[in-house]
Order: structure tokens, then C-alpha cells, then sequence
């Protein structure tokens, strides 16, 4: 590991009980900042109305100032009632197509992060993934703090222990087996970040409108890996925030997001193109193995400080 990156591990990673609430409130209260939170959701009725709850309960109800401003979860086309359920539980619901109508939307998680930067105002931008378990709001409060304590901090991830079934620590095989090996061998200042992958990051709105956003799972790499070109790494941390218990997805799942993060990290390599950007897995029917292919996510979005509504809603 490169001597920057030791010192980094020092200097920039934090237990979310490093900073109590009410030392995060009266900074948030002193300095005027507002916090906005992202929930992306795809059929996540079973979960997302306790995240919702947890956080209104937690983080705005009750305190003498709000640590989060906004909560609002982005629809992206749910065929169950993950849009009444979170609405009766207190968050705003925006569908992902109803954000900039006058670009179609293109299926993925990236796609509607981008889109939230339309949806919400926060100074603070928290993206939370809609299919935790026995969430905590810490997961929130932990990597909102180092932006509201730190003014040289601009990027926060969660990091957790992620169990897999009864077997600790071995959920994440897509970072074991893809991510981490690809950001140690070509971004070795990110390799200190022990969920590069994950789905909770905290990050000002001022860095997030100056990035591109994968559409697709590559978001979560091209946003850490730009936000270091951008700023640098001391502007990025990361903070324990517990344990993430979750939806786990299927081997060949798995094999079309590890196709999804190669390409984003080849993009960014060589800013080429892929002479073939699809991926064929295998499935076993009555005959044998049948082949199946997927199209591997090639499109990104633009800086959204570029996108001629954001840059009109901020005149008005």
C-alpha cells in the first residue's frame, strides 16, 4: 500500500460515533447547510418504508434543527407499492421519468441518482440504497458528519461489515473479485476504501454536478475514481458505520454488475469504446447449457451543472 494511502487510512477514516448528533446539529444550524437524502428504489416495498421511517423518526422529527432537510425517494419504475409505501411513511416520491422529461430515461441505478440532483436542493447530497435491513441512522448521520465538521472533506463513503447469509464478512464478492482488484492495480490512492462498491456515500452538491454518471452499477466506480481526479484524495474519507444487512442478488447477477464496473473502469482508463460492450452468461435448460446476452451499460450522463434545466433553476 502506497505511504499516501497509510496516511490516509489515519487521517481520513472515522467511526460514525466519532461525531454525536447534537455536535452535528449545532455545526449544521451555525453554518446554515442543508442535507438532502436519495433513496433509489426498484421494487422495494419490503424495506423501504422502516428506512424511511428510521430517518424521519431519527434525523428530522424531534430536534431542534433537522439534520436532513429533504428525503426523497426516486421511483424507478416499481411494479409493487414501493411508491405508497414510502409515501405513507413519510418520504416524497418523484418517479425517475417525471425528473427532466425532455431526456428519455435509460434503465439503471446511475441514471436516477443523476436525475435526483434535479429532484432535490441540499448543500449535502446522502444516497442510501432502499433495500437495507435493520437500518440504522447512522448510515446516514455517520457520513453526513465529516462534510458538516470538515470543510477540506467533499466525498464520504460508508464502510461495514457485510455478512453473506450466516457467514460474516463474505458479502461483497463483486468488490473481492472485481472492484478491488481493478482499483489497486490503476488507482492505487483508492485502495484504502473498504467499500469502494458501496451504495452509501455522502457528497457535496458543488462535486456531484461536476461528474459523470454511469447509468448503470458502474456508478458507484466512476463517481469515487472522478471524485479523485477532481479533488484529490485527502477531499475523499470513509466511515464505519456498522453492519449492512441486504438483498443479495444471484451469481449471474453478479457477472452482468462486474461487467458493468469493468467497462466503466476501462472508459476511464482509455476514454475509448468497447469493441464489444455485451456480456453472454450461461443458464443450464433440458438440452444443456443455454447462452444468454446481456448488454453491458455503456452510457453515461453528462455533468449535470452542464444540463440546461439545473442551470435554470439555479438562476431562478
Amino acid at each position: 500500500m502506497l505511504e499516501e494511502v497509510e496516511r490516509w487510512l489515519a487521517d481520513r477514516s472515522w467511526s460514525a460515533a466519532d461525531r454525536p448528533l447534537d455536535q452535528l446539529l449545532d455545526l449544521k444550524r451555525a453554518a446554515g447547510t442543508t442535507v438532502s437524502v436519495v433513496l433509489p428504489a426498484l421494487d422495494e416495498e419490503a424495506t423501504v418504508g422502516a428506512i424511511v421511517e428510521v430517518i424521519r423518526r431519527e434525523l428530522i422529527e424531534g430536534l431542534p434543527v433537522p439534520l436532513v432537510d429533504e428525503l426523497v425517494v426516486i421511483d424507478s419504475g416499481s411494479a409493487d407499492r414501493t411508491a405508497e409505501v414510502a409515501a405513507k411513511a413519510g418520504a416524497r416520491v418523484v418517479h425517475r421519468d417525471a425528473i427532466l422529461p425532455r431526456i428519455p430515461a435509460l434503465p439503471g441505478k446511475g441514471e436516477v441518482l443523476w436525475r435526483s440532483l434535479l429532484a432535490t436542493t441540499g448543500d449535502i447530497v446522502c444516497f442510501v440504497d432502499a433495500d437495507l435491513r435493520d437500518f440504522s441512522a447512522a448510515f446516514v448521520s455517520g457520513i453526513v458528519g465529516p462534510l458538516l465538521t470538515d470543510p477540506g472533506v467533499q466525498f464520504v463513503k460508508a464502510m461495514y461489515d457485510r455478512p453473506l447469509g450466516d457467514a460474516p464478512g463474505q458479502g461483497g464478492r463483486v468488490t473481492e473479485l472485481v472492484a478491488r482488484p481493478l482499483l489497486n492495480l490503476h488507482w492505487p490512492q483508492l485502495a484504502g476504501f473498504v467499500q469502494p462498491l458501496g451504495g452509501e456515500y455522502a457528497v457535496r452538491r458543488s462535486l456531484l454536478e461536476r461528474l459523470p454518471f454511469p447509468v448503470g452499477y458502474g456508478v458507484e466506480l466512476g463517481l469515487l475514481v472522478d471524485a479523485l481526479h477532481t479533488v484529490g484524495l485527502d477531499a475523499l474519507a470513509q466511515v464505519d458505520v456498522g453492519v449492512r444487512l441486504h438483498r443479495h442478488q444471484d451469481g449471474q447477477a453478479l457477472g452482468r454488475m462486474a461487467a458493468a464496473i469493468y467497462r466503466t473502469a476501462q472508459v476511464r482508463l482509455s476514454r475509448g469504446h468497447l469493441v464489444r460492450p455485451e456480456l453472454t452468461q450461461f443458464e443450464r435448460g433440458p438440452e444443456g447449457f443455454v447462452p444468454r446476452t446481456y448488454a453491458v451499460d455503456t452510457e453515461e450522463r453528462p455533468p449535470m451543472r452542464g444540463v440546461q434545466e439545473y442551470g435554470r433553476r439555479h438562476v431562478a
